[in-house]
């Protein structure tokens, strides 16, 4: 299914400033639906003077009327000339009568889309960049309770700031949607001077468990909220815009061990603040677990910091061994094994500076190729290093082997490839696809003798990790002329769930 940006710009009428406002108005998309108790559906105009929908909400607190999804298809007939009407007078259309979907009586509301042009200006689009329709069952009609009326009468508010273009707000900041409070966890509305005319029973539950004994409804919430957090040292800054409805911003309360999240949303007419919305949500849980993963990920990079520690300490003593050795043979072993272990203690400085265990291997290898310049100076050989494409982001269990591999490879493009020689050129080309990834080394040294591959230890290590570890191939060949090129394929279908999201890390932007 195309995604909301696609689809509006598959259409051509609107601005990047336009799918922006859609999509802070999609944000919210879920919250419209649940307080409407009805089915949304945004269409946006087509260059033939139709709408095709872009995005559709069900309601979680009734049944759906719309068994399929609406996005990516146009309008159907029987609502278009309301939602053409809605869009060419500016204003919200209620159909006259009950429009029937498939044997069941609806009502439609058409409500057009304006875009304010600046958070502090009045000022909005000339035309609807867009057209919201509610469609509400009638089939199941009965006496609505007070708490279904004022769900109903929020969305209704919503509504018509969405048509002066007071909706969403510009002013409100970005906050992460995990553990965001819905209409169904917690709905408290307050009037113009921040008293409570209704409090949900799940919104009155929250601040009971806060330690609140009293009833809500008709209290001020910001002198509730500064007898629950007496006492405290650190107090959210945000917190007073929030209680009384004044910003459309959200914080947490903390009292006898209860963490509730609020969202104020105030309500507006023709500009002016007439009261506000106030979502609550117990959140205790979530922080705990958020608290608990916070301190795993710092356990996890300490022990990566630790470990890369360790390594380079190993690495040090390797090469001050080596210094002290007479033995040439002996020499290049502990000077070999000092480049493994610094190449493994890379990746391991690497995954201390993230929250994740995965790597941007193009980092990785960048340090890597490092060690050339030790290698090639000890050869008395200028080495050209030169590395083209991109790795991308792959797990430590893939990092750790093949930065080890292409260690042993350039260090052998190095010792024999270039041996001899003053100055020389090794080429490492990485190209990735979502099942492979694919390097090739090349140099531009002397090349195999005879086309045979070395049985050396480098050779038999570089075999067990790509054959072994990674599951890859490895093909060595020399080149026509002079060099030897040795190509890498390492398969990423084992990557799972996570191979969409590395692929795309991958590309170069």
């Amino acid at each position: 299914m195309s995604t909301l940006s696609e689809l509006v710009l598959a259409e051509g009428r609107s601005s990047d400033a336009d799918i922006e406002w859609l999509h802070l108005l999609v944000g919210d998309w879920q919250l419209l639906a649940d307080l409407a108790f009805a089915d949304i559906v945004l269409w946006v105009p087509t260059a033939d003077e139709s709408f095709v929908a872009v995005a559709h909400a069900r309601p979680s607190s009734s049944a759906t009327l719309f068994y399929r999804d609406f996005v990516g298809q146009k309008i159907k007939p029987e609502w278009e000339a309301q939602v053409t009407e809605a869009f060419r007078t500016v204003r919200i259309v209620d159909s006259s009568a009950p429009a029937w979907y498939e044997e069941t009586p609806t009502r439609v509301r058409a409500v057009p889309v304006m875009r304010r042009l600046s958070p502090s200006g009045a000022a909005t689009t000339e035309v609807p960049i867009a057209v919201l329709t509610r469609h509400t069952n009638l089939s199941e009609a009965r006496t609505p309770s007070r708490q279904e009326l004022t769900f109903n009468q929020c969305a209704d508010d919503l509504f018509q700031m969405i048509a002066s273009g007071d909706f969403p707000d510009l002013n409100a900041p970005t906050v992460p949607r995990r553990g965001a409070p819905r209409a169904s966890d917690g709905l408290i509305r307050l009037d113009v001077d921040g008293i409570v005319t209704f409090a949900s029973p799940n919104g009155l539950s929250a601040f009971n468990r806060m330690g609140f004994a009293g009833e809500l409804e008709g209290e001020s919430l910001a002198e509730v909220t500064t007898t629950l957090i007496s006492g405290q040292s650190v107090v959210d800054e945000s917190l007073p815009l929030v209680v009384t409805g004044r910003a459309p911003w959200r914080t947490d309360i903390e009292a006898r061990g209860v963490t509730v999240t609020l969202r104020a949303i105030p309500i507006r007419v023709r500009g002016e603040r007439v009261g506000a919305i106030v979502l609550c949500r117990d959140v205790t849980e979530f922080r705990h677990q958020e608290r608990e993963l916070l301190t795993k990920d710092a356990t996890i990079r300490e022990i990566h910091h630790r470990v890369k520690n360790n390594l380079q300490t190993v690495a040090s003593l390797l090469r001050i061994q080596a210094r002290r050795v007479h033995s040439d043979v002996a020499r290049d072993a502990l000077t070999q094994a000092m480049r493994r272990v610094a190449a493994i203690a890379v990746v391991h400085d690497t995954l201390s500076e993230g929250l994740s265990q995965n790597v941007d291997f193009d980092a990785v290898f960048d340090r890597v190729l490092m060690l050339i310049a030790e290698v090639a100076s000890s050869h008395t050989t200028t080495v050209r290093p030169r590395s083209t494409g991109s790795f991308g982001v792959l797990p430590s269990e893939y990092a750790t082997p093949l930065a080890l591999a292409l260690t042993e490879l350039v260090t052998n493009a190095v010792e024999h490839g270039l041996a001899g020689r003053r100055d020389g050129e090794v080429e490492i080309a990485a190209r990735r696809t979502e099942d492979v990834l694919s390097v090739r080394v090349r140099d531009n040294g002397v090349g195999l003798p005879e086309g045979k591959v070395g049985s050396g230890l480098g050779t038999q290590i570089v075999r067990t990790l790509i054959q072994g570890e990674l599951g890859g191939t490895i093909d060595w060949h020399t080149l026509q002329g002079e060099g030897t090129e040795v190509t890498i394929e390492v398969p990423l279908r084992y990557l799972g769930a996570d191979r969409t999201t590395m692929t795309s890390t991958a590309v170069p932007a």
